[in-house]
């Protein structure tokens, strides 16, 4: 067998509707302490009771945010229902520079930004078993409004149509499959002839 002395990192970019369950994949992959940089998104949306500042979200103010965009702090960053995300530039370079495999998650449009300014990028989208099972997801967690619950729904069916513009697709019906088709991904990758180098500028 070949020593794996050109392994490359990935960049790999996690991506799915609202509520399809993106976090508790992240969450349960840190638990089983899978061997990547997992990026912390900065956002100016309130924390909830559930969430740790600096490991779900690093929670800032949005004088603070757009203080960062005009630095050109931000891999990528878009205002979504109300809130503003981005991805931290300086995260994703010091960890690829590092050898690491860096996992983004981010929204359908982040993900395609990502995708133009990294080509090499990995990109994954997560699915839910069904539309009902999505509604039924985004009622439990009791986080949203009818009216903002009804808008998601409806973001989450035009999302759905860019699937295709992905390279894997995961459907997240159980958490345990999801994490292990995760898992194969990331393992292919590596196998890869060419392998994918991943640049960030």
């Amino acid at each position: 067998m070949l020593p794996h002395v050109n392994r490359k990192p990935l960049l790999i970019v996690l991506s799915g509707p609202s509520g399809v369950g993106k976090d508790a994949i992240l969450n349960r992959m840190r638990i089983l302490e899978m061997p990547l940089h997992f990026t912390v998104t900065t956002t100016t949306r309130p924390i909830r009771a559930n969430e740790r500042e600096g490991v779900d979200y690093n929670f800032i103010s949005e004088v603070s945010f757009q203080s960062f965009i005009k630095e050109g702090e931000f891999l990528e960053f878009a205002e979504v229902y109300g809130n503003w995300y981005g991805v931290p530039k300086s995260q994703v370079r010091s960890a690829l520079s590092a050898g690491s495999d860096v996992l983004i998650k981010t929204d359908v449009q982040g993900a395609a930004t990502i995708k133009r300014l990294v080509p090499q990028a990995t990109m994954i989208f997560v699915v839910p078993p069904s539309l009902p099972e999505l509604e039924r997801r985004l009622t439990w967690r009791m986080t949203e409004s009818d009216e903002s619950l009804r808008l998601r729904l409806e973001t989450a069916r035009s999302e759905m149509e860019h699937a295709s513009t992905f390279d894997y697709v995961v459907t997240n019906d159980t958490l345990e499959d999801a994490v292990r088709e995760m898992d194969c991904i990331i393992t292919a990758e590596h196998c890869r002839i060419p392998p994918r180098v991943a640049q960030l500028d």
